[in-house]
């Protein structure tokens, strides 16, 4: 019995690390496909805010950071506001993006 429950435990941690975002990763997507207008630090790029004459939300704030993964996923992938979609953002990439974004509070 103790046996099966270690095995239990086992493939559960395994499965669980296999699954988990990779932050690491996630800044190599960020750094390709989202630096440009929201900052090597997540402050936004000014000139890319007045061009588009949008308040860009520091990515490192409360209020950004108080978002579900979910709901930061859904905005990469669907757009908000005159943020596009990411058409080369999706799946595991953006959960990978996800996490990056959650090491920059």
């Amino acid at each position: 019995m103790r046996t099966l429950v270690f095995i239990i435990s086992l493939t559960a941690v395994a499965a669980t690390t296999s699954w988990a975002a990779d932050a690491t990763a996630g800044k190599a997507v960020y750094d390709k496909s989202c630096k440009s207008c929201h900052g090597p630090d997540g402050a936004g790029n000014p000139a890319i805010a007045k061009m588009f004459k949008v308040e860009m939300r520091d990515l490192k704030s409360p209020d950004v950071q108080a978002l579900s993964d979910g709901d930061i996923k859904k905005i990469i992938t669907d757009g908000k506001g005159k943020m596009k979609p990411v058409a080369s953002v999706s799946g595991a990439a953006a959960d990978n993006v996800v996490a990056y974004l959650r090491t920059l509070k």
